[in-house]
């Protein structure tokens, strides 16, 4: 039995009219997201998402809009993770120790 192998072309990467940055602007405009539903949207994986919102966050400060993130919150205990300045979502609530977490929701005011 022999296999066949296929010759392999050069990677041709999706067209897009605007970076995946951009588009993220563009979905949170008006819009209340968690880091899921803007990575549907945007068809790129949760934890891209969470590094391009970083990036998002520091290029939008220069201008007179904010990126506002409303905290994730333990849904067992009810913790409320307002002093925790990474973007991604926590593993475990520290009093309760429950995993169990609302996500956090983004958006640009």
């Amino acid at each position: 039995m022999t296999i066949k192998k296929r010759a392999k072309g050069p990677f041709v990467p999706a067209y897009r009219k605007e970076t995946i940055r951009q588009k993220i602007i563009l979905v949170l405009e008006g819009h209340t997201l968690s880091a899921r539903d803007i990575s549907s949207e945007v068809r790129v994986s949760e934890k891209e998402v969470y590094e391009h919102l970083v990036h998002i966050q520091k290029t939008i400060s220069k201008s007179d809009r904010t990126l506002v993130i409303t905290p994730a919150e333990c849904r067992k205990c009810g913790f409320v993770f307002r002093k925790r300045e990474r973007l991604n979502k926590p593993g475990k609530c520290p009093i309760c120790h429950g995993e169990a977490i609302k996500e956090s929701l983004f958006y640009i005011g």
